[in-house]
């Protein structure tokens, strides 16, 4: 099952630009809700369970701060996509190898937590990315390259996660390093949630509809724990 969600995240995200076309105000809304959502869940459910689990507090937090700074890394590569806004210019010719790479490993790195967590992760990362899957499928229609391309982009991007799932679960490495591995994408969570969360934001100006959003992704991630 959390295979199929996962994939079926990237399907409708996809979907939705072929077949309505979301303006960018829809998508922004929606990625408030599922910033808000991921961070809330990291800060609810993920934090409190691995310092649960693993008495070694400091290690933990050293690895929170691990994957803060690796996914900086990444976004450096992926240009922000991310969280949404895919800040790269091409002429369609060269393939954005970087982005493709960084992106993948993102995905994968989701995946990896899962099974040692209850659905509520699950539901994060699927709401997480629908709106990113929009906002890259929106990308690279943008772009010079071809249906092949852009489907097989796509479907690899798709295929991360699950994999990530399996590795977590099937590799005798992150069963035995789980709350590390855990706190490591704990730290990445929390950098992509906080970056939707003032990218959302015009000006920063109060936005009622924006702020909606985000109180709506935190109250469903009470009401649900």
């Amino acid at each position: 099952m959390n295979y199929i969600l996962l994939v079926l995240s990237v399907l409708i995200g996809s979907l939705l630009v072929f077949i309505i076309k979301p303006s960018n105000k829809i998508v922004r809304l929606l990625l408030a809700f599922s910033g808000a959502y991921l961070l809330s869940v990291t800060v609810l459910h993920l934090l409190p369970e691995v310092y649960t689990i693993n008495s070694n507090h400091k290690s933990i937090g050293i690895f929170i701060l691990i994957g803060i700074l690796l996914q900086s890394v990444l976004e450096s590569f992926s240009k922000g996509a991310e969280h949404g806004h895919i800040h790269i210019h091409t002429d369609g010719k060269k393939f954005p190898a970087l982005l493709f790479v960084s992106l993948c490993l993102h995905a994968f790195s989701e995946g990896l937590p899962i099974h040692n967590s209850d659905s509520n992760l699950l539901w994060a990362i699927v709401v997480h990315k629908i709106p990113i899957a929009i906002v890259l499928t929106t990308f690279l229609i943008n772009t010079k390259y071809t249906k092949k391309t852009v489907f097989g982009f796509l479907f690899f991007f798709g295929l991360m996660s699950p994999l990530g799932v399996l590795v977590g679960d099937k590799i005798p490495f992150f069963t035995t390093y789980g709350s590390e591995i855990t706190a490591l994408i704990i730290g990445v969570f929390l950098h992509i949630s906080t970056i939707i969360l003032f990218e959302s934001s015009e000006n920063h100006k109060f936005n009622l509809q924006k702020f909606t959003a985000i109180l709506l992704g935190i109250l469903l991630t009470i009401f649900t724990l």
